[in-house]
């Protein structure tokens, strides 16, 4: 004990003097280090980086990714530190209270000071790979973090956009109950919900060589993740995604396998119903008949005003479920959950190692994903999928998707679900595997697992139309290449449409236009005519696709109203239902305004989807920025709430007319494991976030068309295509 404590002194330290200059002995020993790494960026900028020990290749790693985007990797610590109020001011006030509320820096350190010494040296590693950048590169200015700790990682141990759950308690409850002590009314409280991402694998069964083949496709916010190739002469040969400022790849593969993680809706926080009083200054929770003592943690978090900065301090509670985050009809809801786990990122990295089904298993047995499905294939020939990793058992008597009662202890959690009571499948009999973000029970068609065979907390997900076009796509082929698999992926089938198209077309041939203007009726007897004579296909010269999208947009919150008689009904049973019962006010006049609209911007109400649905990358900055006036590519795909499985989510900014891309498709690979792992891949835009790059957007075109390059992963490969070789630190 005393040793821990000793270790946690030293890094509270270093923490203290962070923004003290580096030292002529840390900068000595990265300068040696980095002679043992080399990195080889290609002809599309993609740094394949080798070292001699893993650590050195995640030190190389590292000082990569501050090369291509040092803002992001800054700006996610700066995040999950919870301090973008020192950065941006008082607007992210409440951010940073809810990400201090659930992750606790002291956690972070106590974990770094008695991680094992394999893990310890992966830490060291990211933290002097980004501060030998910082310090070979004095120009480049952070925006508040001078030094990187090696403890940072573990706030952080989940790569996935949405890794924070929150158990339905959203960013306004929390700042009304800590800003005003309002109290909320009951209400339906849901967190947002991403676009998502898409999984396939198929057996050789189904394959034309007879090699396995997986299809990797998050659908995140643009320039999330770059494209990387990390080799150690320590068994690690891996590549694919990382989301920026992580060491581990979070979306790859390596020579035995691959693996492909999509958001879930698996229940892995709750929020408990708490009985507070306060007694002589005090305040006390009730659990089993009892009075137990309420711990209260002042948290104080500076932020930047016109002047400099100031500090607000909020006194919060915690019970042994976890912190008090707000009030609804007078009770107090605190929250269980498990958004930093060091275990998790110990299974994030030695997954990237894994040389065998068996051996993926075993990092799967850890249990510490806790927002992800996972998608899976393998040189064996294997293909497998399953549906959350960390699964708390609870008594299924209780509705676990509302708050529960925190006063007693049959809530509570009766320790975790193993890998084999969770929902998943190994090498189902049709020979593919599918997941859009959707329910487990159609991942293998007719072959998938059945409901009744599982606890509803542990898939609550319901379908969504990707899901749907996906298995519809997928059951088709029986001979699948690398280039069959990626035109399954780009099917542009738009399958929400196909009940909402026919329930428009009923409604305008029921109406009675009698006195109605004849232009305003022939526009839209026109339009109703091109969309009843689509193929509910989307693409750049599609008029019935602007028309389609536009119109979608100005129905879909009557659509999320619609009630279902049926428990958590899904965005498919409310778009049929919809459909089925939609009165002709809810279609007809939304049509209208979507030709006034496009005639006000573009002169004509005609317009070809590719006209306004446009790629642009022309700012380095997160928060991006769009022209009209500038440059920018024609894009034919649509979002995947349509059911378009490459999604592409678009809107309209302040100042243009068109709409510009912003969500979805993002880094994207085909994989097949035969002999020697062939690959293809593409990248939305970029490497490179610095606009004088000539990787910031040598992919774009490509990515306009869906148009993969060749994945370089043999070394000999890389040398064919070697743009510049150096070790970190060199010009």
């Amino acid at each position: 004990m005393k040793k821990i404590i000793s270790l946690l002194a030293v890094v509270l330290f270093s923490c203290a003097v962070f923004a003290q200059p580096f030292s002529n002995t840390e900068t000595t020993r990265w300068e040696k280090q980095a002679k043992d790494i080399t990195i080889i960026r290609d002809n599309y900028g993609i740094p394949h980086i080798y070292g001699k020990t893993d650590a050195d290749a995640v030190f190389g790693l590292l000082y990569a990714q501050c090369e291509d985007d040092f803002k992001r990797v800054e700006l996610n610590y700066i995040e999950k530190l919870g301090r973008l109020s020192e950065v941006n001011g008082e607007k992210d006030l409440y951010n940073d209270l809810l990400i201090r509320l659930m992750i606790d820096s002291a956690d972070a350190i106590k974990d770094f000071a008695i991680a094992p010494a394999w893990l310890k040296k992966i830490l060291h590693a990211y933290a002097d790979g980004i501060n030998y950048y910082l310090y070979k590169n004095p120009t480049i200015k952070p925006a508040l973090l001078n030094r990187f700790q090696p403890w940072y990682p573990l706030l952080w141990t989940d790569g996935s956009i949405g890794a924070i759950s929150t158990g339905g308690i959203s960013i306004n409850e929390v700042k009304n109950f800590f800003g005003s002590g309002e109290t909320f009314a009951k209400q339906e409280y849901k967190e947002e919900v991403l676009t998502g991402s898409n999984g396939f694998a198929f057996a050789p069964k189904i394959t034309k060589d007879g090699n396995a083949i997986l299809y990797i496709n998050p659908h995140v916010t643009f320039y999330f993740r770059p494209e990387v190739h990390i080799v150690s002469e320590e068994g690690m040969n891996v590549y694919g995604a990382v989301t920026w400022g992580q060491p581990f790849i979070y979306q790859g593969f390596n020579e035995h396998c691959g693996w492909m993680h999509t958001s879930s809706e698996v229940d892995i926080s709750d929020a408990y119903i708490e009985k507070l009083t306060k007694k002589n200054m005090n305040w006390f929770y009730e659990y089993d008949g009892k009075q137990k003592p309420v711990t209260i943690k002042p948290i104080r978090i500076k932020y930047k005003t016109a002047t400099g900065f100031e500090t607000k301090i909020f006194k919060t509670m915690f019970t042994q479920h976890g912190p008090i985050m707000t009030k609804r009809e007078g009770q107090y809801i605190s929250l269980r959950h498990n958004n930093r786990d060091t275990k998790g990122f110990m299974q994030s990295w030695l997954r990237t190692k894994t040389t065998s089904f068996a051996d993926f298993k075993k990092t799967m047995d850890i249990g510490a994903n806790p927002s992800n499905n996972t998608v899976y294939a393998d040189a064996e020939g294997n293909i497998a999928y399953w549906h959350g990793n960390f699964l708390p058992k609870r008594d299924p008597k209780y509705d676990w998707s509302k708050p529960v009662d925190g006063t007693t202890s049959a809530t509570e959690w009766k320790g975790y679900h193993t890998v084999n009571e969770s929902v998943h499948m190994y090498n189902p009999e049709n020979g593919w595997l599918q997941n859009c973000n959707a329910t487990p029970f159609t991942v293998a068609g007719k072959y998938s697992p059945k409901k009744s065979d599982y606890a509803t907390y542990l898939a609550p997900d319901g379908e969504n139309f990707r899901g749907i076009n996906a298995v519809r796509v997928l059951d088709k082929e029986k001979s699948y290449t690398l280039d069959k698999v990626i035109a399954a992926g780009y099917d542009t089938y738009l399958a929400a449409f196909e009940k909402l198209i026919p329930a428009l077309v009923k409604a305008f041939e029921e109406k009675d236009f009698t006195g109605y203007p004849k232009e305003k009726h022939k526009e839209l007897q026109e339009a109703v005519t091109i969309l009843k004579n689509w193929d509910l296909r989307c693409g750049v010269n599609s008029v019935a696709t602007t028309l389609a999208i536009e119109w979608g947009q100005k129905i879909s919150a009557a659509i999320s109203k619609t009630r279902v008689n049926k428990p958590n009904a899904d965005l498919v049973d409310k778009t049929n239902e919809f459909a089925a019962t939609v009165h002709v006010n809810e279609v007809i006049p939304p049509l209208l305004a979507v030709i006034d609209e496009l005639k006000e911007n573009y002169g004509d109400w005609k317009i070809a989807w590719g006209d306004i649905n446009r790629f642009q990358r022309i700012s380095s900055d997160i928060d991006n920025k769009f022209d009209d006036n500038s440059p920018s590519l024609p894009i034919g795909f649509a979002s995947a709430t349509w059911g378009m499985l490459p999604s592409y989510s678009s809107r309209t900014y302040p100042g243009t007319k068109k709409r510009y891309g912003y969500h979805g498709n993002s880094f994207i690979a085909a994989v097949e494991f035969g002999k020697k792992v062939k690959a293809k891949s593409l990248l939305a835009g970029g490497e490179n976030a610095d606009p004088n790059s000539k990787h910031f957007f040598d992919q774009g075109e490509m990515y306009s068309k869906g148009q993969f390059k060749e994945v370089l992963f043999y070394k000999e490969d890389v040398m064919k295509h070697v743009e510049r070789k150096y070790h970190p630190g060199e010009k």
